[in-house]
């Protein structure tokens, strides 16, 4: 399906539902990047939507590692085992419920991706700040400002380390009837963190 080590599956590639959020391709590359992704590591993907980072994820842990993808929305818990199936990808299991709640018996991670979490992003970084291992990447997403401003402000506070903070706008090209031309996407700001 996918037969490179490189992240970025087109977005036309996945299954995909309506008012099931995915991670464009662009800004799912640069997340994948900043995890920092190894084999054999242990990946939550909160907020799964579509399972993109996840399939992103399965691929670079590769067949001995292994990605939990959590979501409340069961047509997201539907739509991301659609597409671990289709990219023929075992190592995902996914997880119906509560983030808040579903973290708290999960073996210690390597690496955790935030993505929409419906407001509970802060409390999700203090959950997940406790089952990722020393050394440990976490990658969040996100699109509103004030989310913005109170992940930092808990990232500050429970010491992670290399905190860095990029914002991306894309613009991808369309066909007119004329020409081509370059429609922009929302921006994206992607905080990535080192646990002590």
């Amino acid at each position: 399906m996918w037969n490179y080590k490189t992240p970025g599956i087109p977005d036309e590639l996945f299954e995909r539902i309506d008012k099931v959020p995915i991670t464009k391709e662009e800004v799912r590359t640069i997340q994948i990047s900043k995890a920092r992704l190894k084999p054999r590591q242990i990946v939550y993907d909160v907020g799964c939507g579509s399972g993109s980072i996840s399939i992103e994820a399965s691929l670079q842990v590769e067949s001995n590692g292994k990605v939990l993808a959590i979501d409340y929305d069961e047509n997201a818990i539907a739509l991301t085992r659609k597409n671990a199936e289709k990219f023929q990808l075992t190592n995902i299991t996914t997880i119906h419920g509560n983030a808040k709640e579903k973290i708290l018996d999960l073996e210690q991670a390597d690496a955790i991706f935030i993505g929409g979490t419906g407001g509970d992003t802060k409390e999700i970084v203090e959950l997940a700040q406790n089952k990722l291992k020393s050394g440990g990447r976490i990658v969040i997403g996100i699109i509103l400002i004030e989310t913005l401003a109170s992940v930092l402000q808990i990232l500050d506070k429970l010491q992670f380390e290399s905190i860095d903070i990029t914002q991306v706008t894309i613009s991808k090209s369309r066909k007119t009837t004329t020409g081509t031309m370059m429609l922009a996407r929302n921006p994206v700001t992607v905080i990535s963190a080192t646990k002590v």
